[in-house]
C-alpha cells in the first residue's frame, strides 16, 4: 500500500482527521465557558479563564522544541498515534472534572500531548510530498485544523442543548476510536537514514540529539522565519481565545450563537485561504525560488487591516468582514511555513525547526492570551487587539527583505 502512487495522499487524509480532532478538542472550551461556570465559579472572572486557556500554550510552547527533536530521531507514526490517543482521553477526562484546578491539570496535560502532533504531522507530509504538490498537500491537512476549529464553535451549542461533560466525553471518545484506525493504515517515510554510533558516550548522543537545534539556530534565515512565525501569533492567538467573547459583546449576542458564528466565519476564510495558498505557491515556486515566501506576504498583509476591523468594529458587517479577511490572509500565510522552513532546513531537522517555530509561536500567543484576559475584565479587549496589527506588519517588512532561499528544497546540511 505504501508504494502505491496515491498513498501519500491517503498519508494527507488520514492526517486531515487528527488536525480536525487537534484543534476540535483545544477550541470547543473556548465556546463553553457560560455553560461551565455554573459548575465551576472560579470561570466567572475572564482572568481566570484566561489562565486556563493559557496554560495549555505555554506547556504547548515549550514540548515543542522536544517533541520535534524526538520526531526527526524516532518513529513518527507512533508518535502521532500516541499524542491523538492521550490527548483525546485527556478530553475525555475534563468531562468528569469538578473544579477548576482539576480542569487546570487536565489542560495542561492536554497541552503536552497535543505538542507531539503537529511537528511529526508536518514533517512526515512533507517527505511524501516533495516539490509540485507539497504546499497543496500542507494546504488540505490545514483544512482539517480549520474546520476542526470550526467545529469547536459547536461545543457551546451542544453543551446548551446536553451538558458541557456530555461533549467532553463524546468527542475525546471519538479521538480514542480513531487513533486506533491510524494505528493500521499509516506508514512512516523518513527522506533520510538515522545511524546511531553504539561506540558514542552518553555526553556525546545528547549533544548529537540536540546537534539540530544548533545548526537551525546558528542560521540568520532561521531566526527570521521564528519571528515571521510568531508575529502572527499575537492577532491568531487571540482570536482563536477571545473572538467568540467579542462577537458576543460587540455584537450583543448570547454565547451559544456567537461561539458557532465566530469559529464558523474564521475557520472556513482560513480553509479558503490555505487552498489558495497552497495552489498558488506550488506553481510560484515553480518561476520563482520565493514564491511560498511572496504567497506568505500577501496572506500576512490581509491580516493587518482586518485586526483593526475586529478590535473596532461595532456593528455585524465589520466584524464580519474582518474576521473573514483576516482568516483568508492567515491561511495563505499559515499553510506556506513548513514548506519555506524547507527551503532553508534539511529534511533531519524539520520536525526539530517546526517544534522551535511552535515555542516561538505559541509562547507569544500563551503571553497575549494572558494579558488579554486581564484586557477584557478593564473593557479594552477590542483596543488591545486592534494593537497587534502592528507587529505582523513589521513581520512582513522583515520576511520580504532578509529571506532569500537559493533552493526550493533543501537535501543537505
Amino acid at each position: 500500500m505504501q508504494g502505491k502512487n496515491w498513498y501519500p495522499w491517503l498519508v494527507v487524509g488520514l492526517l486531515w482527521v487528527v488536525a480536525l480532532l487537534n484543534y476540535l478538542d483545544r477550541q470547543m472550551l473556548s465556546t463553553m465557558k457560560p455553560s461551565m461556570m455554573a459548575d465551576i465559579a472560579e470561570l466567572e472572572t475572564a482572568a481566570n479563564f484566561g489562565r486556563l486557556m493559557a496554560i495549555f500554550l505555554w506547556i504547548y510552547a515549550l514540548m515543542s522544541p522536544i517533541s520535534g527533536i524526538i520526531a526527526d530521531r524516532l518513529n513518527r507514526k507512533w508518535m502521532i498515534v500516541g499524542s491523538l490517543f492521550v490527548w483525546s482521553f485527556v478530553t475525555l477526562l475534563m468531562g468528569f472534572a469538578k473544579t477548576f484546578d482539576q480542569l487546570y491539570l487536565l489542560r495542561a496535560l492536554m497541552g503536552v500531548s497535543e505538542a507531539f502532533y503537529m511537528p511529526a504531522g508536518l514533517a512526515l507530509i512533507a517527505d511524501y510530498h516533495q516539490g509540485k504538490t507539497r504546499s497543496l498537500a500542507v494546504g488540505l491537512h490545514m483544512t482539517g485544523l480549520y474546520l476542526g476549529q470550526a467545529l469547536g464553535g459547536f461545543g457551546a451549542t451542544v453543551a446548551v442543548n446536553f451538558s458541557w461533560q456530555t461533549t467532553f466525553h463524546f468527542f475525546g471518545l471519538i479521538g480514542v476510536l480513531y487513533s486506533i484506525v491510524l494505528m493500521l493504515l499509516l506508514r512512516e517515510k523518513k527522506a533520510y537514514t538515522i545511524t546511531r554510533d553504539v561506540t558514542l558516550s552518553l555526553g556525546k548522543k545528547f549533544r548529537d540529539l540536540f546537534k539540530g537545534m544548533g545548526v537551525l539556530l546558528g542560521n540568520v534565515s532561521f531566526w527570521v522565519i521564528l519571528f515571521y512565525f510568531s508575529a502572527p501569533s499575537l492577532p491568531g492567538w487571540a482570536t482563536k481565545s477571545w473572538l467568540p467573547t467579542l462577537f458576543s459583546t460587540n455584537l450583543h449576542i448570547d454565547m451559544s450563537h456567537a461561539g458557532p458564528l465566530s469559529t464558523i466565519t474564521m475557520a472556513m476564510s482560513s480553509l479558503i485561504g490555505v487552498l489558495i495558498g497552497g495552489l498558488i505557491s506550488d506553481r510560484w515556486i515553480q518561476k520563482n525560488l520565493r514564491g511560498r515566501i511572496f504567497t506568505g506576504a500577501i496572506g500576512l498583509t490581509l491580516t493587518v487591516p482586518s485586526v483593526v476591523l475586529i478590535g473596532f468594529g461595532h456593528d455585524f458587517t465589520s466584524i464580519m468582514l474582518g474576521a473573514s479577511l483576516f482568516g483568508l490572509g492567515f491561511g495563505m500565510f499559515d499553510v506556506n511555513s513548513m514548506p519555506i522552513l524547507c527551503q532553508f532546513a534539511s529534511p533531519k531537522y524539520r520536525a526539530t525547526g517546526y517544534g522551535l517555530m511552535n515555542l516561538a509561536g505559541i509562547s507569544t500567543g500563551a503571553l497575549i492570551t494572558t494579558f488579554l484576559g486581564k484586557s477584557a475584565d478593564s473593557g479594552n479587549l477590542s483596543r488591545d487587539i486592534a494593537f497587534l496589527s502592528i507587529f505582523v506588519a513589521v513581520a512582513v517588512l522583515l520576511q520580504l527583505t532578509l529571506l532569500h532561499p537559493k533552493t526550493g528544497n533543501m537535501t543537505d546540511d
